[in-house]
């Protein structure tokens, strides 16, 4: 609530303070012939605020009393730049003449550094592309409490966000979709999925985001929704030092009861010092399936039983330096940023499973209900430093680091019913802590020969990915007499769910080298917009990675011998020294079946060489071929037991075409097709189990996954009324061959998730984009210093299934992930004057499948849900700044709902496989700059 008041009090305040306004009008003519230029932008320098000129070149623009810097910009001429001074309740005339470029100028010199983050400069890339492409600026995402690129990418029309860390664009899970990191492929950072984990990388460190939608020979040929570019901040105007801390409050969690797994020293740094890997005296090993550990057991830390503490609130510090100076001729700039973050969350919900559905009492029998209640303490660090060294005007030098190391302390506690096993009450926890470590480093230069005709780039880089989950324990207990005495649950045999711990690690290792070298047929006729190019390049990566994971459980020493007083126990007695090894105690067995662990390695290369020309005055094409060699290795166990030793080299001919009608300078009709290709990831092929204890499902591989091809067309009609400004509509058509499908296996406990081909697929639907200032509609300068932003998505798929899944699910449905709608809208406020800002963003999605259903098992989708952030943000002189903001505020449940009479629709006779509520969250933060 104390944040609400502050935004309200400083939204008040600012309203209140309103002053008269004056207008700025004029016409615009060009200097030569005088006639009046239509269409022309015209803009304050530094602001959001712009208009066009009419049919007869008149402009007219509302402003605020004070000093501006009036621009005037139209395609080939040059740049008109003026100071202003508005007087309050007056109109200011200034016409302006505009000078056409001249062709004749054999040298120019301009030193400067293109920006590259703000709304203009992504929207001018999105109208020079020559495929359909969308994106978001650094300067939008700082107006919005977005703390990680997964909550920002959602802003961009068509893309939604699964689990919170997964993009899905146009309703293709995350798997379809290739992720560049300042355009170094990124690789997975995760043990069982085929993403790229955008919640890894703080929005701090962020200068734009585009998605390209359609193909094209320089883009890496492997995607079905999109090609994701992320490019960190490398651009530095002045020296300057910013330091910021924030605060947060979560509802339902902030000052509450919290559990947590017993820390290690580096905990706070988000990493584990080895206080919970296996301890070092235990073998690598038993050398069979099923193995005692005897004389080890009592190695392990007797670490059962959670800690309580008290939530405090969330903690966010950030501190940046940008740095620019001269090394005799070499202009030297650093952008470098550190960023920390320590935060809580506690999720409350509901997990149910069931078994038939029974039509004559229309509901599914019953088999587990349980209450959930998740304790998750993330910690996050992350740094970037990058260099860019300025040779001369036509050679520069860029060097690129980012690190990123996120921890996560997390404990289940659950409790509720087991109706299988005589209406057994349960009280169940695991305790589970993972770290995942990320560096990408590039080196990147770029040179301009042939009086800037020809340009070479090229990009040599290292990613390294870790991803540790050390002693992750579950255990499960029941109170069969109904009594409130809990006692422990084990089995004879390793288990995952009962009395277990599992260690697993990720590390995956990559090198690559590219470069293009492009080059511009301009002459006395044609600008460097329009000139025709032809550019030829290559693409080389090699990547390793090493998974292994062991698992244990305890298990009776002597089964008719065994202290059956143990089980009821505390917990955090249950497992100590005295139980273990003995004949009425406890041994420990280990499954360490090789299927566990894999090691794989992939070779990629590609070629390419593409052309953009003019075919007529107003029509131009840009296309070209890629041809991708790609050699998947894979060393492991099959299902069998048999060694698995697994190639797929596969040679991939992806041509592709674009087409460009330009109306006007500023509108223009967008149209391409392409063919790409979406190759199975190592976790998917591999056939190492992973047991996911919160949702109970496991997670295994396919190593007969076949590559799928797709074929992509979209067509897109693009207005830019200003510099700042877009209104877009377009539509977009897939088709799949064999794609690759998450799904539900036939095994006896029916929860088991693993990959499989369906026949073939398409996609197709609509999205819109409006970005648009208010600034003419209203005399109201409140109204004026509105920008309205806009974004939906109209999608429909169909994959036909193979007649194994088609046996048990009707032969034809949506694809895995898919949503048949997205909006996102915002309303911005911004007034630079008061160094004031004010933003609502929503955001809603339509109902997807979260995983497709087997025999055993329905088909389980994820539901709308509608989001509200509010942020605002308050200048204060010229060093200080305040940010505040509520994210959630109708803090709307998640909720998994299982079709349960397979009618693929969700209605009341469907019933919840999974519910929680994650809490409204509310922050308050301030930062100074010097």
């Amino acid at each position: 609530m104390k944040s609400i008041f502050t935004i309200l009090t400083i939204l008040t305040t600012t309203i209140c303070g309103f002053a008269q306004q004056g207008t700025l009008k004029g016409k615009v003519k060009d200097k030569t012939t005088g006639e009046d230029i239509i269409g022309a932008v015209v803009f304050i320098k530094g602001t959001s605020k712009g208009t066009t000129t009419d049919y007869e070149g008149n402009y007219t623009l509302p402003l605020e009393a004070g000093a501006h810097t009036l621009s005037v910009t139209f395609l080939s001429y040059k740049p008109f730049e003026q100071a202003v001074q508005i007087n309050a309740g007056q109109p200011t005339t200034l016409n302006v003449q505009l000078e056409e470029n001249s062709t004749q100028i054999q040298t120019v010199e301009i030193v400067g550094t293109r920006h590259t983050n703000t709304e203009a400069a992504v929207l001018e890339t999105m109208r020079e592309s020559e495929v359909v492409v969308s994106g978001v600026a650094g300067e939008q995402i700082a107006k919005s409490m977005d703390r990680d690129a997964a909550e920002t990418v959602k802003r961009i029309p068509g893309v939604t966000i699964l689990n919170d860390r997964y993009v899905v664009i146009r309703g293709m899970n995350q798997r379809y979709n290739t992720v560049l990191l300042n355009d170094a492929l990124t690789p997975s950072t995760e043990p069982d999925q085929k993403a790229f984990s955008f919640d890894i990388l703080p929005t701090s460190v962020i200068d734009r985001i585009m998605i390209y939608k359609n193909g094209s020979s320089e883009l890496p040929g492997e995607f079905g929704g999109g090609v994701i570019k992320i490019y960190t901040k490398n651009v530095v105007e002045e020296n300057s030092t910013s330091i910021g801390v924030s605060g947060s409050y979560r509802v339902g969690t902030t000052f509450n009861s919290f559990l947590t797994d017993s820390r290690s020293k580096t905990d706070f740094l988000g990493f584990d010092n080895g206080k919970r890997s296996i301890p070092g005296d235990v073998p690598a090993s038993t050398g069979a399936s099923q193995g005692e550990m005897p004389q080890r057991s009592q190695l392990f830390p007797n670490n059962w039983a959670p800690k309580s503490s008290t939530a405090m609130p969330d903690l966010r510090l950030s501190l940046g330096l940008n740095r620019r100076f001269d090394v005799g001729s070499l202009r030297v700039s650093t952008v470098s940023a550190a960023s920390y973050s320590n935060t809580q969350s506690i999720t409350e919900g509901t997990r149910n499973n069931y078994g038939a559905f029974n039509e004559e009492l229309g509901r599914s029998e019953h088999q587990l209900s349980y209450n959930d209640k998740v304790y998750t303490n993330n910690v996050r660090l992350g740094v970037i430093s990058n260099w860019s060294v300025r040779l001369n005007n036509n050679n520069k030098i860029e060097f690129r680091n980012l690190f990123n190391q996120l921890g996560s302390n997390e404990v289940l506690e659950r409790e509720g019913v087991d109706y299988t096993n005589g209406d057994q009450r349960q009280r169940n926890y695991s305790l589970r802590y993972d770290s995942r470590s990320i560096y990408s480093g590039q080196l990147q230069g770029t040179h301009d020969f042939n009086d800037n005709k020809s340009t070479v780039t090229w990009t040599g880089g290292y990613n390294y990915t870790n991803r540790n989950e050390p002693d992750y324990r579950r255990f499960r207990t029941a109170d069969d007499d109904e009594d409130g005495v809990y006692r422990l649950l084990y089995q004879p045999i390793p288990t995952l769910r009962d009395a277990g711990r599992f260690y697993s690690d990720l590390n995956e290792h990559g090198v690559m080298a590219n470069g293009q070298i492009e080059h511009r047929f301009s002459s006395a006729d044609s600008t460097s917009e329009d000139a025709p190019k032809i550019r030829v390049g290559f693409y080389a990566e090699r990547k390793s990675r090493d998974y292994a994971s062991r698992f244990f459980s305890f298990a009776p020493s002597n089964t008719s011998m065994f202290d059956q007083n143990i089980p009821l126990q505390p917990i955090g007695s249950i497992f100590s020294p005295q139980n273990i090894n003995n004949t009425t105690g406890w041994k420990l067995l280990e499954d360490s079946n090789p299927q566990n662990n894999y090691s794989a390695y992939n070779t990629y290369l590609a070629g390419y060489i593409g052309a953009a020309t003019p075919l007529l005055s107003n029509l131009s094409f840009s296309g070209g071929v890629r041809v991708e060699y790609n050699k998947q290795e894979l060393e492991s166990l099959g299902f069998d037991g048999r060694p698995l030793n697994k190639e797929n080299p596969v040679l991939s001919v992806l041509p592709s075409a674009n087409f460009t009608y330009t109306f006007t300078p500023r509108a223009m009709l967008r149209a391409g097709a392409s063919v790409s290709v979406n190759r199975p990831e190592f976790r998917e092929i591999a056939p190492a189990p992973y047991f996911d204890f919160v949702n109970l499902l496991e997670v295994v591989g396919n190593p007969e996954l076949d590559v799928a091809t797709i074929y992509n067309g979209d067509v897109r009609y693009e207005f830019y009324p200003s510099p700042t400004e877009i209104i877009s509509i377009g539509g977009f058509y897939k088709y799949f061959n064999k794609p690759i499908e998450t799904v539900f296996q036939n095994t006896s406990g029916a929860n088991t998730i693993t990959f499989a081909n369906a026949k073939n697929a398409y996609s197709y639907g609509l999205e819109a984009e409006v970005r648009k200032s208010l600034l003419d509609l209203s005399e109201s300068r409140f109204v004026q210093n509105l920008t309205l932003v806009l974004n939906a998505a109209l999608v429909q798929s169909e994959v036909e299934l193979t007649d194994e899944y088609a046996s048990y699910q009707a032969g034809k449905r949506q694809m895995v992930g898919q949503s048949p709608y997205v909006v996102n809208t915002g309303v911005y406020y911004q007034d630079d004057e008061r160094q004031f800002q004010f933003n609502v963003l929503y955001n809603v999605i339509g109902t997807r499948i979260f995983a497709a259903g087997s025999n055993l098992r329905q088909t389980v989708y994820e539901m709308p849900r509608h989001q509200i952030d509010l942020s605002l943000t308050k200048g204060i002189g010229e060093h200080f700044e305040i940010k505040a903001g509520i994210q959630d505020l109708l803090n709307q449940k998640t909720r998994l709902m299982q079709d349960s009479d397979g009618d693929e629709e969700i209605t009341s006779v469907d019933e919840s496989f999974r519910d929680f509520r994650k809490g409204q969250y509310s922050t308050i933060g301030v930062t100074y700059k010097f």
